[in-house]
């Protein structure tokens, strides 16, 4: 099997395995890129359920299999004791990140009101989604925002970015694109920064926009209405 096409390799829940028994993690590492024919595996860890071992692949993407290697399940694991999500605690830990170690000097920073607040965005300026969240993010206030340029739609995208990073003032050309539609003109300067964060984001698994983090590094995938950025910001402990 040369290629890994994960959701229709995974939609039969079960693989009867060869005889073989695994015994550690380092063997269910192996059984499991045995079975999809690549190196796909970043880690596998024990869990407290039913001899179930955790496998999270290289794409951020969670199953489960047995010690042998016996059956994959591509589903959640729900905690009936506590009735806790341990799947998607599991997911949102695995996606949040040390807020501290992003590269700050590579974003377009804004504060409103007294900036108390802090979130970060990675933004491609030719994103649907990224121009209704502009709009959202208008409605908030006491918050500092750093938007990553982070073109990965097309080569427009590129270009945007560059002259949108380029200009004399950074976040007034962003504002006038991505809320008023105003292009930016073509202007040349060290837009190394740009490549920098596309970089940075597919080590993040960062694959679509916006994506936005907390100052707690948690991870908000997608466009959110004010009401639910409020209601994000308003729940971060530091």
């Amino acid at each position: 099997m040369s290629h890994f096409p994960l959701r229709s390799l995974l939609a039969s829940a079960l693989f009867v395995a060869s005889s073989v028994t695994f015994a550690d993690v380092g063997s269910v590492r192996q059984g499991v890129e045995a079975f999809v024919g690549a190196p796909v595996v970043d880690s596998v860890s024990e869990t407290r359920f039913g001899g179930l071992y955790e496998v999270v692949l290289r794409s951020g993407e969670l199953v489960y299999t047995d010690a042998n290697v016996s059956f994959i399940v591509d589903g959640r694991i729900i905690d009936t004791e506590t009735r806790r999500d341990v799947t998607q605690a599991r997911l949102t830990e695995l996606a949040s990140i040390d807020f501290s170690a992003l590269p700050f000097d590579q974003a377009i920073k804004q504060v409103r009101g007294d900036g108390s607040r802090v979130i970060a965005s990675f933004e491609d300026p030719n994103c649907g989604f990224c121009k209704r969240l502009a709009q959202e993010l208008e409605l908030i206030d006491d918050v500092t925002i750093y938007t990553f340029l982070y073109p990965i739609l097309n080569e427009d995208s590129v270009r945007k970015s560059r002259n949108i990073w380029c200009a004399s003032d950074q976040a007034a050309a962003w504002n006038e694109w991505i809320l008023r539609g105003v292009t930016p003109p073509d202007v040349s300067c060290d837009s190394s920064s740009v490549d920098a964060n596309v970089a940075f984001g597919q080590q993040m698994r960062i694959h679509g926009t916006p994506t936005m983090f907390l100052a707690d590094g948690r991870r908000l995938g997608g466009y959110m209405q004010a009401p639910q950025l409020e209601q994000a910001l308003s729940s971060v402990i530091e």
